[in-house]
């Protein structure tokens, strides 16, 4: 018998975003958004052309640079 993957939903819910399907296409609006707030914050510069996946990493990077 299989396990019920919504029994641990946290196993897959953190995919690397070179992963995702859909991560080349642009970064969505909350992505731009908080990425903008997060960039301010740290003292870089905006970067409006990147894709879901670099966003992703790069909110990261500045949550890590800002301490949130």
């Amino acid at each position: 018998m299989t396990e019920n993957p919504k029994s641990h939903p946290v196993g897959n819910a953190e995919k690397n975003p070179e992963d995702w399907v859909t991560g080349d296409e642009a970064m969505t609006g909350a992505q731009a958004s908080y990425l903008k707030t997060l960039s301010e914050e740290a003292g870089e510069t905006f970067d409006d052309g990147l894709t879901k996946a670099e966003a992703s990493e790069r909110i990261e990077a500045l949550k890590e640079k800002t301490g949130r």
